[in-house]
Order: structure tokens, then sequence, then C-alpha cells
């Protein structure tokens, strides 16, 4: 599997600085208007959208998700870059390090894109490039659209210098760009199915020491994980929690590390179990 080394100078590397100037509603709407046009051009497609801005910024959202990670005019990423960040911090960004931390380790209930860690952790697919269905509310979908298309567009170079899929357990990372995360940290989770095995068992430790691997060879000081393998992967949820404290931890300990980590939960029940294993270290 590629290492970081192979494909770091491929890639932007450098944290995103962003326009802090603040959109009116009309240039929403003409950035939206001009960002359509681009896209029905690439799909072949011709339409009147004579639309609130509010349906146009969900039609922008489905075809983006649905774009191959092909070459955008630098123009039009400017003017979307704008919108995205406007919504990142309108959707209000959270600072971890006001978080109460134990060994280092947090747990937070919300929205991963909102937290200002240095990198957040997306459970991605084998080909890193997002999920195409259109207004899809899963974490990778979440994670590239909020971020941007450079993130697919990052992660296809990556799978196309690596020459396959990313296998389970691996880690790979691409700026967050209008994200208020510096990096995204995308690892694939395993498959749990009918049942977990040892195998699944060791790849889903091997996601988290692989983030933190990574983490620590580009000398990041916080990363926010996701509940990896969980929901649709079918690894059941306590499990994982236990696998994913436990293995950060001995981690930690192993490289006297402390960096910050935050268990980043969007269910309530998944909280209570982070929180009744916390309570315990």
């Amino acid at each position: 599997m590629l290492k970081w080394n192979e494909y770091r100078d491929r890639i932007r590397m450098i944290p995103y600085e962003h326009d802090d100037a603040p959109l009116s509603d009309e240039e929403k709407d003409r950035i939206a208007d001009r960002m359509i046009s681009y896209l029905l051009r690439e799909r072949g497609e011709i339409a009147a959208f004579n639309m609130p801005y509010e349906k146009k910024r969900h039609v922008i959202w489905g075809y983006l998700n649905e774009r191959m990670p092909n070459y955008m005019e630098e123009d039009r990423l400017a003017e979307w870059d704008r919108i995205l960040w406007q919504e990142t911090k309108e959707r209000g960004i959270v600072d971890i390090a006001a978080f109460d931390y134990k060994h280092s380790l947090a747990v937070w209930k919300g929205d991963i894109t909102r937290l200002n860690a240095d990198a957040v952790v997306n459970a991605a697919n084998s080909s890193l490039l997002g999920c195409f269905i259109p207004h899809h509310k899963c974490l990778d979908n979440v994670i590239h659209s909020c971020g941007g298309p450079q993130i697919r567009g990052d992660c296809a170079k990556i799978i196309a210098l690596q020459g396959c899929n990313e296998q389970s357990g691996n880690a790979k990372v691409t700026v967050a760009y209008n994200l208020p995360s510096k990096y995204v940290l995308h690892t694939v989770g395993p498959m749990a199915g009918i049942g977990v095995g040892e195998e699944q068992r060791a790849q889903l430790k091997s996601c988290y020491v692989s983030c933190l691997e990574l983490a620590l060879e580009m000398g990041l000081k916080s990363v926010a994980f996701s509940c990896v393998s969980t929901g649709i992967f079918g690894f059941p949820n306590e499990e994982a929690a236990e696998i994913a404290t436990g293995t950060v931890l001995n981690w930690k300990l192993k490289h006297n590390c402390d960096m910050k980590i935050v268990f980043n939960v969007f269910l309530d029940k998944d909280k209570k179990i982070y929180d009744d294993i916390l309570k315990f270290m």
C-alpha cells in the first residue's frame, strides 16, 4: 500500500487559508447560478433554473455527489469554496480545546464537520472517492460535500498512484479544504456482515493504528475519530468502542504521546458507551 511519503508531493498538503469576507444573499445566488451552469455543461444538459437559492444549493449538492473527480476550473472552485466556508462558519466551529479530557481522550456528540481538530477521520469506502448517492447522509458523503470537490480529486490521485483500491485497515490523508480541521484521514473499516471474527477485529484495530501513525508522522497534535465500521458496516457498537478506546490508549502509552484524541459520536447510545468506557480508564 502507498505510503504518505510516496504521494505527499503529488497532492496539496498545505492547509487551506479561507476568505472570511461575508457573502451576501445576492452573491451566493450568483455563485450558485454559475456553478449549476458549469455542472450542467459537464453533464451535456441545458436547463433553466429559476428557483430559490436553497433549491439551487440542493441541486448542486446532488450534482457534485454524482460528479467524477475530473478537473474543475479554478475560478469555480474558488467561488464554491466561499460558499462552503460560509456554511462551515454558520454551522458553528467547535473548539476541541474546551473538551473534558481523560488520558488526553474525550468524547463529543455532534457533527464532526464542526470540529477544529488537526485531523478528522472519515469512514471511507475502498475507492476513497466518497459517496456517489445524491444527498446521502452517510459520513463519507457529508465530509466530502462539506469539505469540497477537491477532496475527491486528491483521493483519486492517491488511488491512481497506488494502482488499486484501499484495503481495510489502512489510512490516507488529504487536506480538509473547507472544514475547520486541517486534514482528513481516510480509513476503510471492515464489513462485519452477519458476524465479527478475529480478522475484522484486527482490521478495525489497524484502522485506528494507521490513522495514529500517520498523524504522528505528520506532527499532528489532535485527531477526531468517527465511529469506524459501525452503522451500515455492521460492527457492533459496544465492541467497536472497546476496540477503539483500547487501541488508542495502548498506542499512546507505547509512544508516550500526548496527542489529543476525540471520539466523535452521532447517537446517544454511542455517547453512553464511550462515556462508560472512559469512566473506568
